[in-house]
C-alpha cells in the first residue's frame, strides 16, 4: 500500500478546541435545536467489537485504522502545515498523484474557498484531462461543516452546493459517528477525490457504539431511516435529526405518515431512492442549513419534478437557510428548525 499522508492546518486539532466550542454553544446559548438519536448498535458478528465514541472520536478511529494497515507507517506522515488552504489541498493533490493516500484537513469548511481553484481546476479534472493516464483519486479532503450554535459568518457555513457543480469529485456528509467512520473510510478507499464534510455540532453531541475495526458504508446510496406513506422528508448531516423529530410531530399532531431519508452523498446523489419514495408519498420536503437559492435542495427539487411530476400531490417544499450571511445572535431564527419544517408538512397536506 502506498504511504498515507494526513495534512492539516497548524492550529487544528481533531475534536479539540472546535469540539469544545460546540459543547459550549449548547450549554451557554441553548442552541441545541435537535435531539440526537443513536442508530442501533452494529451487529458484532458482522462488524466485530464496538466502543462508545462521539463523532470526532469515530473519525479519529477511522484514520487510525488507515494508518495501521499501511506497512510504511511512521509518525512523520501526520503533520501540521501553515494556514494556507490552497497549499494544503495542492500538496494533497501532488501526493495523491504520486500514489500516496492523501487526507487533507481544512480547519473549517468556511475556509475551504481559498482552495477552491485547486479542487475545481486540478483535483476534479486531473483524470479527465490526462485521458486517465494520471489521477489524484486517492485524495480525501476533510472539513468541519455546518451550524455550530455561535459560529456566525465564518464558522457556520454549509458550502456543499458549491462542490455539487463539479464533475470529478464526490461530496459526502454523515449524520452520526457510525456513519462518519464508515463513510470516511469509503471516501479514503474510493478511486475519486472526495470532499468529506463533518457536522461540527455533532462532534461531541452525537455518541454511539462504533465498531473498532475498519468498515465501509457505500457512497451514493441514500438510506430510508423511517418508512411512511404521506410525505417524503429528505436531509443530510445534522438536519436528518430534525427531520426525525418532524416525522414524530407530524404523526402525533396531524396523523401524517412521513418517510425520512438521509441522502448522505451529495454528489453523485441517489436519485432512484428519492424518486421511488416520492412516487409512493406524492409529497417532498427537503431541508438544509445552506441558503435556499442555489442550495442542493433546488437540484433535488428539479430532478424530482422532472421524474415524478404526475405523482406529485402538492408543490415540492424547501425549508432552508435564508439568503443572507449566517448571523450571530439571530442564529435561532436562521436555522431551519423542526417548527418551520412541520409547518411546511402541514401546508403540503392541506394543499
Amino acid at each position: 500500500m502506498a504511504a498515507v499522508l494526513l495534512v492539516r492546518a497548524a492550529v487544528c486539532r481533531s475534536g479539540g478546541r472546535l469540539a469544545r466550542t460546540a459543547v459550549m454553544s449548547i450549554a451557554q446559548r441553548s442552541m441545541a435545536h435537535f435531539t440526537f438519536v443513536p442508530d442501533p448498535e452494529p451487529n458484532p458478528a458482522q462488524y466485530g467489537p464496538t466502543q462508545k465514541m462521539n463523532l470526532f472520536q469515530s473519525i479519529t478511529s477511522g484514520l487510525d485504522n488507515v494508518l495501521e494497515k499501511d506497512p510504511t507507517a511512521r509518525k512523520e506522515r501526520v503533520f501540521n502545515t501553515p494556514l494556507c488552504e490552497q497549499g494544503i489541498v495542492g500538496f494533497g493533490i501532488g501526493a495523491a498523484v504520486t500514489g500516496a493516500t492523501a487526507i487533507a484537513e481544512i480547519q473549517f469548511a468556511d475556509y475551504i474557498f481559498p482552495a477552491f481553484d485547486q479542487i475545481v481546476n486540478e483535483a476534479a479534472k486531473y483524470r479527465y484531462r490526462s485521458g486517465n493516464l494520471f489521477d489524484c483519486g486517492s485524495l480525501t479532503i476533510r472539513a468541519p461543516w455546518g451550524c455550530v450554535g455561535h459560529g456566525s459568518l465564518y464558522h457556520s457555513q454549509s458550502p456543499e452546493a458549491f462542490f455539487s457543480h463539479i464533475p470529478g469529485v464526490k461530496v459526502v456528509i454523515p449524520r452520526s459517528p457510525i456513519q462518519a467512520k464508515g463513510l470516511l473510510l469509503s471516501c479514503i478507499g474510493d478511486k475519486n477525490p472526495c470532499i468529506f464534510f463533518e457536522p461540527k455540532i455533532l462532534y461531541r453531541a452525537a455518541v454511539e457504539q462504533v465498531p473498532v475495526e475498519a468498515y465501509q458504508i457505500p457512497l451514493s446510496q441514500a438510506e430510508v431511516l423511517q418508512e411512511g406513506n404521506d410525505v417524503t422528508l429528505v436531509a443530510w448531516g445534522t438536519q436528518v435529526h430534525i427531520m426525525r423529530e418532524v416525522a414524530s410531530m407530524a404523526q402525533e399532531k396531524l396523523g401524517v405518515s412521513c418517510e425520512v431519508i438521509d441522502l448522505k452523498t451529495i454528489l453523485p446523489w441517489d436519485i432512484e431512492t428519492i424518486c421511488k419514495s416520492v412516487v409512493k408519498t406524492g409529497r417532498l420536503l427537503i431541508s438544509h442549513e445552506a441558503p435556499v437559492t442555489g442550495g442542493f435542495a433546488a437540484e433535488i427539487s428539479s430532478t424530482v419534478q422532472e421524474e415524478c411530476f404526475l405523482n406529485l400531490e402538492a408543490p415540492i417544499s424547501r425549508v432552508c437557510g435564508y439568503d443572507t450571511p449566517f448571523p450571530h445572535i439571530f442564529e435561532p431564527f436562521y436555522i431551519p428548525d423542526k417548527w418551520k419544517c412541520f409547518d411546511a408538512v402541514r401546508k403540503m397536506i392541506n394543499y
